[in-house]
């Protein structure tokens, strides 16, 4: 897993917003990132698609770039492949988002540390890699287990003022 330099301040802030971009979202139904943003859906997150490949997916409006989105979302998670997450990065500074989760699941995710510079550097949140079903209430198995071998390992997140959370 990529080196992180998330918090879980900066996790609950994210994950405190109303309205967030999906970029990069699959167009198959049964992918990934489709089955989050279903999820993050049916928990009252007013999702937004982004992706230039498609115009809709599950009902709602696909956007091509985060120019587009209107009205404006508060926060973007990029599931996109590291070799457009620095355009990406680009296209939300651009759209004025102070909040970015580049997901990591496997191999590099969607993290590019060119990108987290550039976002450190503008003074943008931003969650270089771990996956958001980790942080959720109530997941799943598979993310619970994944974060008590992370606790247990001492691989899991920190407040911003240092000390272990105990989520």
């Amino acid at each position: 897993m990529p080196a992180s330099s998330a918090t879980i301040d900066k996790i609950e802030d994210f994950l405190g917003q109303k309205r967030i971009a999906m970029i990069g979202i699959s167009r198959e139904p049964g992918g990934f990132s489709a089955t989050l943003f279903r999820e993050l859906c049916q928990r009252g997150y007013d999702m937004v698609p982004v992706n230039p490949n498609v115009s809709e997916v599950q009902g709602r409006r696909c956007f091509a770039r985060m120019q587009d989105v209107q009205p404006p979302s508060g926060a973007a998670l990029l599931m996109t492949s590291p070799g457009v997450t620095d355009a990406v990065v680009d296209d939300c500074f651009r759209s004025g988002i102070r909040r970015i989760w580049m997901h990591w699941a496997t191999g590099q995710g969607s993290v590019s540390d060119k990108a987290v510079q550039f976002c450190e550097k503008q003074n943008i949140d931003v969650i270089p890699g771990e996956c958001p079903y980790m942080f959720l209430p109530n997941a799943g198995v598979v993310h619970r287990l994944h974060g008590w071998i992370r606790r247990m390992t001492g691989d899991y997140l920190r407040c911003a003022d240092g000390v272990r959370t105990s989520q």
